[in-house]
């Protein structure tokens, strides 16, 4: 651990470049040993933490971290490898108390709780960039619109299961926390300034409270292409040729479009090969695959193809919410024309907030209560239906004025002739 900040003067001028000497790239900590040392330090430290994980996506199996940054006032600069050190809850259980600070929380979170550390209460500079009405949200472009300095870039999306870590990778690394907690700090004094902190910290609550994501139903159904495939028993191909791949990819933990492309499976399933020798002639399959790979794949287009009809999946996978915007028109022109009148006035209430739509209120919320209003359209059953929808307190409070008259707008009459 090293505390390696470089003095320099904030520019309005030109950002400027935040760069640490050779030596001031913290060690990276890879034994329980070295652990202890981080976590005594930690615990000692004062003020928030800023925290940060580095993925290996587009190159292994799922999302697990293979890098994990940490800076605190009074303990500097930790980089943590959960290779060496794949337990982290007693770093977890020292930062209990601690206000966690992070760029785009929900990415990191669900890598960090596999390890072990899970924030009670935590700041998010990227949607606190977001309800302050910033264009650009990403980290170094707030880093520098709000504090004036450059980061270093070119390095995430590099392999961060490489072993060991290259020193510019690593300083990259140290970078990403650096100026977390000064950002944090700056955006809170701009959130004030708005009258929006309350605002954001409700919405911080929410994602430090909220339970992990339950796994995606279908998940085959996300194949990039998809639309292109209309007959079932096509898409049982697709789904056939998915499972497959994402056997193969989590056993040899690599990343599933690295062991066979969506676009691959796409083709297969369109074209439907009746053997090996048809396969390979397909793009995706060509002759740097060898026998048994092919041999694999032909297999799971085999069994689509002798699934009975009734084992074959539908075309659309089930849903329990109202259908598309698009098809409103035609199945229910009043539901149509609530939605309309509600997308209008919120979007008109975001431009004047000045933040983006979505973090307004949910889409799907707004579709949900106009595909069914409650019967009762008074602004308090209005709320609860808000909140029942997952809406937080902010939220109904600015847009439920604005729901009666849009519930009970009506569809304009047709124009006979």
């Amino acid at each position: 651990m090293t505390d390696a900040r470089e003095t320099a003067t904030q520019t309005t001028a030109a950002p400027v470049p935040l760069l640490d000497p050779r030596e001031g790239i913290p060690p990276v900590t890879a034994s329980p040993e070295a652990l202890e040392s981080v976590v005594a330090a930690f615990a000692a430290g004062s003020g928030p933490v800023a925290v940060d994980a580095e993925r290996a996506s587009g190159y292994r199996y799922g999302q697990r971290a293979y890098l994990v940054q940490l800076r605190r006032t009074g303990a500097g600069t930790a980089l943590i490898d959960p290779v060496g050190c794949p337990d982290l809850s007693a770093l977890g259980d020292a930062l209990a108390d601690t206000e966690w600070v992070l760029h785009a929380a929900t990415q990191d979170l669900p890598c960090l709780d596999e390890l072990g550390m899970r924030p009670s209460v935590l700041f998010d500079t990227e949607l606190a960039g977001r309800l302050a009405g910033f264009a650009r949200v990403g980290l170094g472009a707030m880093v520098e619109n709000v504090l004036g300095f450059a980061l270093e870039k070119g390095h995430s999306a590099v392999d961060w299961s490489t072993r060991p870590l290259p020193d510019p990778w690593l300083r990259y690394a140290a970078l990403d926390v650096e100026l977390l907690v000064d950002l944090r700090d700056a955006l809170e004094e701009e959130l004030r300034t708005q009258g929006k902190l309350e605002w954001a910290l409700e919405e911080f609550a929410a994602i430090a409270a909220a339970p992990p994501p339950a796994p995606r139903v279908d998940p085959w159904r996300r194949t990039s292409g998809m639309h292109k495939v209309r007959r079932r028993r096509q898409i049982g191909v697709v789904r056939e040729l998915w499972l497959a791949r994402d056997r193969t990819a989590r056993e040899r933990d690599v990343s599933p479009g690295r062991v066979l492309t969506d676009a691959a499976i796409v083709t297969a399933a369109l074209e439907n090969p009746p053997n090996v020798h048809a396969l390979a002639a397909l793009p995706g399959f060509g002759h740097r695959m060898g026998r048994r790979q092919l041999e694999q794949w032909q297999a799971a287009i085999d069994r689509a193809r002798a699934l009975p009809e009734r084992e074959l999946p539908q075309p659309a996978a089930a849903y329990t919410g109202p259908p598309p915007p698009r098809a409103w028109a035609d199945k229910d022109p009043a539901a149509a024309a609530r939605l309309s009148a509600a997308r209008a006035a919120v979007s008109a209430l975001a431009e004047e907030l000045n933040l983006p739509q979505e973090n307004l209120v949910s889409p799907d919320t707004i579709r949900r209560l106009c595909w069914a209003p409650p019967s009762d359209l008074s602004p308090e059953v209005i709320a609860s239906t808000l909140t029942a929808l997952g809406a937080r307190h902010w939220q109904t409070t600015l847009i439920t004025p604005l729901l009666p008259a849009a519930l009970a707008a009506r569809p304009a009459p047709s124009n006979p002739g």
